[in-house]
């Protein structure tokens, strides 16, 4: 059949993410194995306690990785959900159901771009710790509002992602668990954060650190459960 015929605006091709891409259950399994490398998980007391015991120097290390956690972790959701997404494609192809699915794979493309589009922003992590050195105080409320913008913007569109490939892959016979409904977290408010570190000293500083380690330490172990499942799912099919 044609890809005409399957249903892709303007009788086009398949975009990227769906050309047939050899060793994508490789990549799967790749991507998952790499996330001791990317998905930094903090220790807020710890972290409290080397910053204070170094005199403030260890803080350039923890603020080094919130940046670079983030800039990683979405590299490799971005290669795993991709990859994840190319097998779905190649074995409906193999199984006569291109045509059926068509409309979650083209869905999965849109999440897809906005993930994508996402690796090209500013995250330099080392620039951004040396940036720390010169203006501390307001740097750091810069990277915070933009790691929180990351994260709400990553978790939607990989939502979107996970909920196609469960449809998708519930089709194979393999089942994957849907995402939770409302599980994407909340924008936080970046306005009144800034008045109560402003008026408590810097004290709810303190919170707003703990809150950008601990929000993504959650969303990343709720990624490794899908993860697991969703490697468990690849090679039943295959």
């Amino acid at each position: 059949m044609s890809d005409s015929a399957l249903g892709w605006p303007g009788g086009a091709t398949p975009p990227p993410p769906y050309l047939p891409v050899p060793g994508a259950a490789v990549r799967v399994r790749l991507a998952v194995q790499e996330r001791g490398n990317t998905d930094y998980i903090f220790n807020f007391w710890t972290a409290l306690g080397w910053t204070v015991l170094t005199l403030g120097f260890y803080g350039f290390y923890v603020f080094y990785q919130l940046v670079r956690r983030m800039r990683d972790h979405n590299a490799r959701r971005l290669e795993l959900l991709d990859a994840a997404v190319n097998f779905g494609w190649e074995e409906a192809g193999r199984r006569g159901m291109q045509e059926e699915l068509a409309p979650s794979f083209q869905r999965a493309a849109l999440h897809l771009a906005v993930l994508r589009k996402m690796t090209g922003d500013f995250r330099e992590p080392v620039i951004w710790t040396v940036l720390t050195v010169v203006a501390s105080g307001i740097v750091h409320v810069i990277a915070f509002i933009l790691l929180d913008q990351d994260l709400v913007k990553h978790d939607r569109a990989e939502v979107g992602v996970e909920h196609e490939l469960a449809l998708i892959y519930g089709r194979f016979g393999h089942t994957l668990a849907y995402p939770e409904p409302g599980r994407t977290k909340g924008q936080h408010n970046y306005v009144g954060r800034i008045v109560a570190a402003f008026f408590s000293f810097g004290i709810y500083f303190l919170w707003w650190y703990y809150d950008m380690m601990e929000e993504p330490n959650r969303h990343f172990r709720m990624n490794w459960l899908q993860e697991d499942a969703l490697v468990a799912a690849v090679g039943a099919v295959r």
